[in-house]
């Protein structure tokens, strides 16, 4: 069973000179060191972070080393606003066989939200807020479950 942790980066500034360079603001930063201080509140331990390239995502994800143990950290083109849902779970399947456990993506809108409903089919995704996170188990099969959903302050 693999452990997938969905997370939507935080709120980000509009002023930029493309969407890719957009910065999180105060804001979105507090959310994200809320986040990454929950998850050492739960004892929860990351073999692999696939982080997408945009700014706002790498800064989203700055957070967690300095609260939890991160074991590998990818940056992942599949994980852009525009990503393909396909590619992504393809990847996961395979992590397992890789001694992988458990992954945290850090990701935009609409890409949580369709993986989302991509790896549980029978349940209405959650609407996903700056920061928030959706927790997955996925077996080895591809069968998607979604444990918890997390909303920062």
């Amino acid at each position: 069973m693999l452990k997938v942790y969905i997370m939507r980066h935080g709120e980000a500034g509009y002023s930029a000179t493309s969407d890719s360079s957009r910065p999180l603001t105060s804001f979105g930063q507090k959310q994200c060191a809320s986040v990454a201080y929950w998850f050492k509140q739960h004892d929860i331990v990351i073999d692999l972070a696939m982080v997408s390239p945009y700014l706002r995502a790498q800064q989203s994800f700055a957070f967690f080393p300095d609260q939890i143990l991160v074991n590998k950290i990818e940056t992942s083109q599949w994980l852009t606003p525009s990503g393909n849902t396909d590619q992504v779970i393809n990847s996961l399947i395979t992590l397992p066989s890789l001694g992988i456990s458990s992954v945290l993506l850090v990701s935009h809108l609409p890409l949580v939200g369709y993986l989302v409903n991509d790896l549980c089919p029978h349940i209405a995704p959650p609407m996903f807020s700056p920061a928030d996170v959706a927790f997955v188990t996925l077996s080895a099969e591809g069968q998607g479950k979604l444990e918890w959903f997390h909303h920062p302050i």
